[in-house]
């Protein structure tokens, strides 16, 4: 059974930075992407972050250049810093399984969400 448990989240000013974690069992984590999706209040989900197998990373142009994607195969982690934060960063951030270019559709396993907030 594929489990994703998030880690992280909470409340920030604008301008700062949080690091969400989520560590990842029932699967083989090394052979498997892992996204980041988050949907913020009365939006659809959007994928945020995605990192392949061997590392190889992409970001929603939203986030590009502030938020950074990593993985720690030996711990089966992956782990989303965010920096400087808005408040249009403000949702329920998930990690998923696989790459998720499309998180309103398909089916995939996703972890539960942390909340982030981002106000002042």
């Amino acid at each position: 059974e594929v489990q994703l448990v998030v880690s992280g989240g909470g409340w920030v000013q604008p301008g700062g930075s949080l690091r969400l974690s989520c560590a990842a069992s029932g699967f083989t984590f090394i052979f498997s992407a892992m996204t980041w999706v988050r949907q913020a209040p009365g939006k659809g989900l959007e994928w945020v972050s995605i990192i392949d197998s061997a590392g190889s990373t992409h970001y929603a142009n939203s986030v590009k250049g502030r938020f950074i994607i990593s993985r720690d195969n030996a711990k089966n982690t992956v782990s989303l810093q965010m920096n400087s934060l808005k408040p249009e960063d403000t949702a329920v951030y998930y990690c998923a399984k696989g790459p998720v270019w499309s998180p309103n559709s398909g089916t995939y396993s996703r972890g539960q969400g942390t909340q982030v907030t981002v106000s002042s």
